[in-house]
């Protein structure tokens, strides 16, 4: 398989709040821009070191707001068109349904036991409108599947668990909980995941 050069998105205003984002079109706040200008220099350096050029890459993104302008102000880094990229509906944010907009306690505040539910099968759960890691999966994994070359994305957390554990880089269960940050370069090459800020 190709080699993934996977951004999550740069810091938006809710990230700050603690609020489930989903598919909400949120944009990047001012240390969201620099992350994601970081990523692009942090890119800039990978690349270097491995003799390639950023225009050897396909480059594509979510279609969300947040996840557009971490591309474009990545690829500005890199020297690039800003809007010389794709976008794939298959790579936005999973979807938290009524949930959205709301923080945890929110959330176990009005139907208290339903965050334990979701602990105990974070895969398969899906919020009330929403969906599950699972589905989350089946979508990002078709569109993985459809990579013909080296390609940086700029998506969300859920992606990144998602691939970890389509890639069998971690168990389903313990990818839905993993740690995905904004500011870092996610590589996924060979079965394998590093990470670079």
């Amino acid at each position: 398989m190709p080699v993934l050069y996977y951004v999550r998105h740069g810091e938006t205003d809710l990230n700050i709040q603690g609020r489930l984002q989903g598919r909400r079109d949120t944009v990047l706040n001012a240390h969201g821009l620099r992350q994601a200008a970081e990523c692009g220099a942090v890119l800039n350096g990978l690349f270097a070191r491995n003799w390639r050029r950023p225009q050897d890459f396909e480059y594509v993104s979510s279609p969300l707001k947040r996840a557009r302008q971490t591309m474009e102000v990545l690829r500005a880094t890199l020297g690039l068109e800003p809007l010389g990229y794709e976008t794939d509906d298959r790579l936005v944010e999973i979807a938290y349904g009524e949930w959205e907009g709301l923080t945890l306690p929110e959330i176990e505040k009005n139907n208290a036991g339903i965050l334990a539910q979701r602990e105990r099968d974070k895969w398969d759960f899906a919020p009330p409108g929403g969906e599950s890691y699972r589905q989350l999966a089946d979508r990002v994994g078709s569109w993985y599947a459809s990579l013909a070359r080296d390609t940086v994305v700029a998506a969300h957390g859920g992606g990144v668990r998602a691939l970890m554990a389509l890639l069998k880089i971690l168990p389903d269960d313990q990818a839905t909980h993993a740690q995905v940050e904004q500011g870092v370069v996610y590589v996924f090459a060979d079965g394998r995941l590093s990470r670079y800020a």
